[in-house]
C-alpha cells in the first residue's frame, strides 16, 4: 500500500496506549470556552481594533462564522472517530497518511505557538496588574528581544507556561476540574466589564465605521490592515473548540459530550464576544485603546474605575492560564496519536500512573516557553491562525469525503446540509489564509516543508500501517 494512499481506520487500533475515559460534558464545555475566551477578547480586540477601527466587530462576526462551519465539521468528525488525535486522525481516515502527517505537522505548529501567544498576553495583564501595585519587573524582563517596548526575555510568559504544564501533569481529570473553576472565573469577569462599559456608551466611537476598508492590504508601513486583515488575526479568538475533539478518547459519553461541547462552548463564546467588542468600542476610540497590552482593563482606567481595572487585570491574569491548559492539553494529545501510530518515535506516547503523557507535555512546555519568552504577540498569533486554518480546511474536506465513500457510518452528530457547510468552511478558510500576512504564509510552508522531510526521513518507514 503507497504511503500516499493508507488509511488510518475508522475503528480504534488493537495495540498500543490508550487513555482513561475520565471527562463528561461539563469537563468539555469548560475546556472549549477556556480555550476559546482568552487573549482573543482580553488582548488581540486592540490588535484587531489598530487594523480595521470599529469595523473589527464585523472582523469578529466572519471569522465566528467561519468557526461556526468548521465547528460543525468537527462535531460529525469527532462523534464519528472518538480518538485523539483531532483533524491529524480524520485527515489520516479521509485521505491518507501523507496528508494527515501534514496536518499533524501543522497542528503542533499550531497549539505550540497559540500557548506561547497566549503566555504573552498573560504577560501584559500580569506587568500590568503588577506595576499597578507598585511591583512592576524591569521592561528588560517583561518583553522579548522583538517586544514593544523591546527586552531581553518575557519572564512572566516563561513562568506560566511552565506552571501549566506542571498542572497539566498532575492529572487530566484534576487539571479539568481547576479549568472549570477558573473559566466561571474569567466568564463573571468580562461580565462586570460589560456592565461597567455599557453605561459610557457612545456611537460617536463607530465614526468612520471602516477607516481602513474591507479588503486585506499593506498599508504604508506595511501593516496588513482591513476587515479582514483583522479577521485574519482575531480568527485567533474563536478557535479553540477543536482542543475539544483531542480529548475524545477521553471522553465518558463521546457521542453526546463531543457534540454538546464543541457546538456549545461555540455558540456561548460567540455571544459573548459580540458583547464585549461592542462594549469595549463604544466606550473608547479604537486608537486609544489599540495600543494597549492590556485594552479592557486600559478602558476602564480611562473610564475611571481603576480598581476595577486593576480586578479585570487580576482576572485575566488568573484565568487566561486557562487557555494556555486547553492548547497544551490538545498539543500533547496529537503528538500521543502521530506517536501511537508510530510517526513519532513511539517513547512519546508513553502515558504515566494518573494517564499523562508525560513526555510531550513536558516537550510542548518547554518549546512553547522558549517562544514566548523571545517572540512578539502580533507575529506567533498570525503563525498559529495558519496552522489551524489548514487543520479546519482538513477536517471539513474529510468529512465531505467519508460521507460520500462511507455513508453507512453511524454518525451521532451529523453536519445540517453538510454539501453546503463543509465547502463553506474550506472557502472561509482559505479566504483567511491569504488575508494573513505574506511572512507568516511563507513560514506555515517552510515550516511543513521541514515537516515533509522528518516524515519521509522517518514516518514513512516506521508507521503502522507500513508493515500492514
Amino acid at each position: 500500500m503507497s504511503f500516499v494512499t493508507r488509511r488510518k481506520p475508522i475503528e480504534p487500533q488493537a495495540g498500543g496506549q490508550g487513555l482513561k475515559r475520565t471527562l463528561s460534558w461539563p469537563h468539555l464545555v469548560a475546556l472549549g470556552v477556556g480555550a476559546i475566551i482568552g487573549t482573543g477578547i482580553y488582548t488581540l480586540i486592540g490588535v484587531g481594533a489598530g487594523q480595521a477601527g470599529p469595523a473589527v466587530i464585523l472582523s469578529f462576526a466572519i471569522a465566528g462564522a467561519v468557526c461556526a462551519f468548521a465547528a460543525l465539521c468537527y462535531a460529525e468528525m469527532a462523534t464519528l472517530m472518538p480518538q485523539a488525535g483531532s483533524a491529524y486522525a480524520y485527515s489520516y481516515a479521509g485521505m491518507g497518511e501523507l496528508v494527515g502527517w501534514i496536518i499533524g505537522w501543522s497542528l503542533i505548529l499550531e497549539y505550540t505557538v497559540v500557548c506561547s501567544t497566549v503566555a504573552v498576553g498573560w504577560s501584559g495583564y500580569a506587568q500590568g496588574f503588577l506595576v499597578s501595585r507598585g511591583w512592576g519587573l524591569p521592561e528588560a524582563l517583561a518583553a522579548g528581544p522583538w517586544g514593544e517596548p523591546a527586552g531581553f526575555i518575557n519572564l512572566p510568559a516563561v513562568f506560566i507556561t511552565l506552571a501549566v504544564t506542571g498542572m497539566l501533569l498532575i492529572g487530566t481529570r484534576e487539571s479539568a476540574t481547576v479549568n472549570f473553576y477558573l473559566v466561571i472565573f474569567k466568564v463573571v469577569a468580562l461580565a462586570a466589564f460589560v456592565g461597567l462599559a455599557l453605561p459610557a456608551f457612545d456611537p460617536a466611537n463607530f465614526q468612520p465605521f471602516m477607516p481602513y476598508g474591507f479588503s486585506a492590504h499593506e498599508d504604508g508601513e506595511g501593516i496588513k490592515r482591513g476587515v479582514m486583515a483583522a479577521a485574519a488575526v482575531i480568527f485567533f479568538a474563536f478557535y479553540g473548540f477543536d482542543a475539544i475533539s483531542t480529548a475524545a478518547e477521553e471522553a465518558k459519553n463521546p457521542g453526546r459530550d463531543l457534540t454538546i461541547g464543541i457546538v456549545g462552548s461555540m455558540l456561548a463564546c460567540a455571544a459573548i464576544y459580540m458583547l464585549v467588542a461592542a462594549a469595549a468600542l463604544g466606550a473608547s476610540p479604537f486608537a486609544v485603546f489599540a495600543k494597549s497590552g492590556e485594552p479592557l482593563a486600559f478602558i476602564l482606567r480611562e473610564l475611571g474605575h481603576p480598581l476595577v481595572a486593576v480586578l479585570i487585570a487580576a482576572a485575566a491574569v488568573i484565568a487566561l492560564p486557562t487557555v494556555i491548559m486547553a492548547f497544551m492539553y490538545g498539543q500533547s494529545r496529537v503528538f500521543f496519536a502521530m506517536s501511537r501510530d508510530g510517526l513519532l518515535p513511539t517513547g512519546l506516547s508513553a502515558v504515566n500512573r494518573r494517564g499523562v503523557p508525560a513526555a510531550v507535555t513536558v516537550l510542548t512546555g518547554v518549546c512553547a516557553a522558549a517562544m514566548a519568552g523571545f517572540l512578539p504577540l502580533r507575529f506567533i498569533a498570525e503563525v498559529a491562525n495558519a496552522g489551524t486554518l489548514a487543520a479546519f480546511i482538513a477536517t471539513a474536506i474529510a468529512m465531505m469525503v467519508l460521507r460520500r465513500q462511507r455513508p453507512d457510518l453511524p454518525r451521532p452528530f451529523r453536519t445540517p446540509l453538510w454539501w453546503a457547510v463543509g465547502p463553506l468552511a474550506v472557502a472561509g478558510c482559505l479566504y483567511l489564509f491569504s488575508s494573513l500576512a505574506a511572512a507568516t504564509q511563507v513560514m506555515f510552508f517552510v515550516w511543513n516543508g521541514v515537516g515533509l522531510i522528518v516524515y519521509l526521513a522517518y514516518g514513512r518507514a516506521k508507521s503502522r500501517l507500513a508493515a500492514a
